[in-house]
């Protein structure tokens, strides 16, 4: 317990740091560019995250019509596409819960990202190859969107996901 004397502060590493952290409290101070950076990252955090989570529950909630939007795709074995149906959706959920919650940051995006590319080369591949499909990733919300719409929407999350890897997350006081 003697180990931090004199004054000496611990810091947190930057992915296990929460967005939340040293967020001002009250009017006074805190402003400028940074402040507003930090806010835009929370914002964007809590909104990839929300879409993923919602994404992945839904999914979760039937893990055999996923099984069946993989194998349409027509990418992977039905053996595999199973697999992939019971444990996708939990990984969505949990790297959107670590978005928002700000723990294991770079890691959730990280993983966030990879599924996107890879989820967007496959619906670009299926559209090559004359399969129309419906991914529903967001269920019925989606399902009477075009392929440009959901390429625009799978983008954007991209997108999102981009700019949540180059926001820096805040850091604790030293």
């Amino acid at each position: 317990m003697g180990d931090m004397a004199d004054g000496e502060s611990m810091t947190t590493a930057r992915h296990v740091q929460s967005p939340l952290m040293n967020v001002p409290r009250g009017g006074g101070g805190g402003g400028g560019a940074a402040s507003s950076r930090s806010w835009v990252a929370l914002a964007l955090a809590v909104c990839v995250g929300g879409a993923f989570i919602y994404a992945g529950a839904l999914k979760a909630w039937n893990p055999v019509k996923f099984a069946e939007d993989i194998s349409n795709f027509r990418l992977v074995p039905w053996a595999l596409g199973v697999r992939m149906a019971f444990y996708l959706p939990w990984l969505e959920i949990f790297c959107g819960v670590a978005l928002i919650v700000g723990w294991l940051r770079s890691g959730a995006i990280a993983i966030l990202t990879a599924l996107m590319v890879v989820f967007i080369a496959a619906t670009v591949s299926a559209k090559a190859r004359g399969i129309d499909l419906d991914c529903g990733c967001f269920g019925s919300a989606t399902s009477g969107l075009t392929f440009a719409w959901h390429i625009v929407i799978d983008l954007a999350l991209l997108g999102a996901l981009v700019a949540l890897w180059l926001i820096p997350a805040r850091r604790a006081a030293v």
